[in-house]
């Protein structure tokens, strides 16, 4: 929708109980930051739950005053001043800021200001979303009392290492989307002969150079500690596939066997390495790091330099990522790729309103490669790249096999990969393949995930309104699945919210599930933006999200993914039954 749209809206707020009920009390409730919304004077004009709770007071104690009534009093008149000279500037200000609760307790919060401007690029209204960060200061602070820090190599140590990880598993196990992690237990091979041949000095300096290289390899959200003598413990979170704990522990190893100068000597050391998974082999620390240290035990018997699943069945053979990664170079060589098409249907006139294209693999020596396996090994490598201006040109010769059939109303949509995204050239190369394709955008609807406008996300809404220029539909797809935050329904020019499978999936057994998907339905409406719902398996899901203003379902019950071929042969059919 337009920020025009949504202006208008935000002035019925303080009048539109429906708004409330709908939005605010449904919505807002399943959101933990705290959300006020004022106007172009800076009047507060809306509330939700969480922001009275964290500050202590009611939406009816702060609608109509200025949010100075916040102001803890630590902040100079300099730090607001840069504050909204920014927010003027560049439309959003992000950061720390200390405010003041009713109780009259001070309190610090990450808060992020966003200006919301209507057509003429006038500021309308202002959004403030924050977090309180009161309980995660104190739990810092009181890490700071302990030991967190190993003295020799400054990382984690073992009392750090298990403190995070509780706080890891909590969240793990609280979220409810499901989350797979990697636990790595690395011992260095033949380290006592070191310290026995060099001295301890040099022992001490090897760690450290080891503790470093490794640390290059990690990213902050990473966990990496030393856990004993020579020992050292990784966490690598969030991972999708267990060929990502495969593969990284390849490149710890390769770092490792790169020879090491230690006060002008070159040594040359190994690493065996133990891997579990979170939740497979275990859902505690100790589960985890045992049989981690096990698969370490195991992988050292088959020689230095190696690693071990704890499961054999999950031991990913080296040779197969090899494999892949030659394989899949040859498919982008040769377009080796096949298009399947998922068809979308409108609730209410069962109309095929558009196709979603998912592209497929088939190789001669790997058989057929899951794209959950190719897709995210591609978007490592870079090759993603490549293979998405494939996937594109593809579709631009299927939809010409549509109109000439007849189905020139049948837009095609396209995932687009946040890495193929956030190249520099993306907006100059996808018009170069339509129009050497002859192909226009308004026959195509792109779909990207929550993650695509999450980061770099100024440079995103940029991207984002060209699209829209050049006339593509645009979809944010498995909504709640990620950071599921306000601020960038707002931002960003949405034109469609597909509700992930996982909210469908239980609509018709859960009142809570089915209150989500009611409510999102009614935001994005409330949003100018259509609904699809994904995972459709059943007439009571179908006829369920009707009854609930759903726009237009996606699933098993009306088509699985298909060729072109049969696609033509399901959209002459489907046009006979209705």
């Amino acid at each position: 929708m337009s920020s025009k749209d949504f202006t208008q809206n935000d002035r019925n707020i303080a009048h539109s109980s429906a708004y409330e009920t709908s939005i605010i009390k449904v919505i807002f409730e399943n959101v933990e930051e705290g959300i006020m919304i004022t106007n172009k004077q800076k009047q507060i004009v809306a509330v939700n739950p969480a922001f009275e709770f964290v500050t202590g007071y009611s939406s009816q104690e702060v609608i109509g005053h200025k949010p100075v009534i916040l102001q803890s009093g630590l902040h100079d008149s300099a730090f607001y001043k840069k504050m909204w000279a920014k927010i003027d500037t560049d439309g959003i200000w992000q950061g720390e800021i200390w405010n003041r609760r009713k109780t009259g307790d001070i309190y610090p919060e990450w808060l992020t200001i966003l200006a919301v401007k209507d057509a003429d690029d006038c500021i309308m209204n202002y959004c403030g979303i924050f977090t309180d960060l009161s309980e995660r200061k104190s739990v810092e602070s009181e890490l700071k009392k302990r030991t967190l820090t190993d003295l020799l190599t400054k990382i984690n140590n073992r009392f750090a290492y298990l403190e995070r990880m509780k706080a890891l598993l909590l969240t793990s196990a609280a979220t409810t989307t499901p989350m797979r992690h990697a636990i790595y237990f690395l011992d260095i091979d033949r380290f006592k002969q070191i310290n026995d041949v060099f001295g301890h000095e040099v022992g001490d300096k090897l760690l450290i150079a080891v503790a470093k290289r490794i640390q290059k390899l990690l990213k902050n959200k990473d966990i990496f500690a030393r856990y004993g003598d020579d020992e050292f413990a990784i966490t690598l979170t969030n991972i999708v596939h267990p060929r990502e704990a495969a593969k990284f522990a390849q490149q710890v190893i390769y770092e490792m066997e790169q020879p090491f100068i230690i006060e002008e000597q070159e040594i040359f050391v190994s690493a065996s390495i133990g891997i579990s998974l979170y939740p497979l082999d275990g859902t505690t620390t100790d589960e985890l790091v045992h049989r981690a240290d096990k698969a370490m035990y195991f992988s050292r018997q088959t020689g230095p330099g190696n690693f071990a699943f704890f499961i054999d069945d999950l031991e990913i053979d080296a040779k197969r990522v090899l494999l892949l990664d030659t394989e899949l170079r040859k498919a982008i060589e040769n377009d080796d790729f096949q298009l399947y098409f998922q068809p979308k249907v409108s609730l209410s006139t069962k109309q095929v309103i558009g196709v979603e294209a998912l592209v497929r693999w088939k190789n001669d020596k790997l058989g057929f490669v899951s794209p959950a396996e190719f897709i995210p090994y591609a978007e490592e490598t870079g090759l993603i790249i490549p293979l998405s201006e494939i996937i594109i040109e593809m579709a631009c010769n299927a939809f010409h096999v549509l109109r000439a059939n007849g189905y020139a109303n049948v837009p095609i949509a396209l995932n687009i990969s946040s890495i193929h995204f956030q190249q520099p050239n993306f907006l100059e190369t996808i018009q170069k393949i339509l129009e050497k394709n002859n192909a226009s955008a308004h026959n195509f609807e792109i779909e990207v995930t929550e993650r695509t406008v999450l980061e770099n996300s100024l440079e995103a809404v940029s991207k984002f309104n060209r699209l829209k220029q050049l006339g593509f539909t645009l979809s944010i797809d498995d909504f709640g699945t990620g950071y599921s935050s306000l601020s960038y329904l707002i931002r960003f020019p949405f034109d469609v919210l597909k509700i992930d499978r996982s909210f469908v999936q239980h609509i018709c057994s859960s009142e809570e599930k089915q209150g989500v998907v009611d409510a999102i339905i009614h935001m994005a409406h409330r949003l100018n933006m259509q609904v699809v719902a994904e995972g459709v398996e059943s007439t009571q899901q179908a006829e369920l999200l009707q009854e609930i203003d759903c726009d237009f379902a996606q699933g098993f019950h009306y088509g699985k993914p298909m060729p072109l071929g049969e696609l033509l042969q399901f959209l002459a059919y489907w046009e006979h039954i209705q």
